[in-house]
């Protein structure tokens, strides 16, 4: 069994059938010897639904899965590159693509039997912007291998704090000039300029919190799901060992049931042997007599 193959079988399930799936193989591969196969599948872990949605979709629409990839070096190089009017560019293309592939996921789900709802085609769609803004998460779903969404992407990398500031800032009121004026109306723009700034501050702040919370949500429920896959692992072996504690009680009952009745046919022929034999006491007794007659009657002749 090739090991990679063997992997990407698994992955091509559906996730309620993973997990009994990889558990035959691994011990299929344990009685073939070959350990570290049955190690590294034992070790996979099943995919939430979103992630077996990313999956199908890589595997489903592979020009379309590149075509993403490619769209996320080109941002994350115009952000090294503060390119402002190329990030205008591909941030339309981007918005267009991640919404259409995460339409194409939820239709490729449903035709797969498995119909997604809306929380899991958001997961999906945050699923895709990690992937344009981070390689290494970008080689990950290319695999087809993802068992959970990755932390939702908060910026590109090579975005210095500053570079981000002057991209994010508004353009600047053009100074006044040295013979200008500046009246009430040149105070009333300052102000309204101020104001603006600090709305965008406070926005910037608040997005900023926004996004640490729902990474902490995110880890939050990445944790939780994996207690839940634990105890529903925990779950199948349980059910497994109660099968075959009823198969093995099913076969003792049926070997006890055997053994009650050779108990009865070897009772049986006890009481019939018994029978036989209190006869044969009973003849034997009447023989004794009639000899002992007849010998009483020889020596009274004689």
């Amino acid at each position: 069994m090739d090991p990679e193959s063997a992997i990407d079988e698994l992955f091509r399930l559906r996730p309620e059938e993973f997990t009994a799936a990889r558990d035959r193989r691994a011990a299929q591969a344990r009685r073939d010897g070959d350990l570290e196969l049955a190690r590294r599948l034992k070790a996979l872990r099943r995919p939430t639904l979103a992630a077996w949605a990313s999956n199908l979709l890589v595997r489903a629409l592979p020009d379309e899965a590149e075509a993403l990839t490619a769209l996320g070096e080109g941002l994350r190089a115009a952000h090294r590159d503060l390119d402002g009017g190329r990030l205008r560019e591909l941030g339309r293309r981007q918005r267009a693509l991640v919404v259409s592939l995460s339409a194409q996921a939820s239709r490729l789900a449903e035709e797969a039997g498995h119909p997604v709802g809306e929380d899991v085609r958001r997961e999906v769609e945050e699923t895709l912007h990690a992937v344009l803004a981070d390689p290494g998460t970008a080689r990950e779903w290319a695999a087809g291998r993802l068992t959970r969404p990755p932390a939702p992407a908060t910026g590109f990398p090579g975005l210095t704090p500053d570079a981000a500031e002057r991209l994010a800032a508004p353009p600047s009121p053009a100074p006044a000039g040295p013979s200008r004026e500046r009246g009430p109306g040149a105070r009333v723009t300052d102000l309204a300029a101020e104001r603006a700034r600090r709305q965008a501050k406070q926005h910037g702040e608040e997005l900023t919190l926004a996004r640490r919370q729902a990474r902490e949500a995110r880890k939050e429920s990445h944790t939780r799901e994996e207690e839940l896959g634990r105890a529903r692992d925990e779950a199948d072996r349980a059910e497994r060992a109660e099968r075959d504690a009823q198969r093995q009680l099913e076969e003792l009952a049926a070997e006890l049931a055997e053994a009650e009745d050779r108990r009865r046919a070897a009772h049986e022929r006890v009481r019939e042997i018994q029978n036989r034999v209190r006869a044969a006491e009973r003849a034997w007794r009447s023989a004794r007599r009639a000899a002992e007659a007849a010998e009483a009657e020889a020596e009274r002749l004689t």
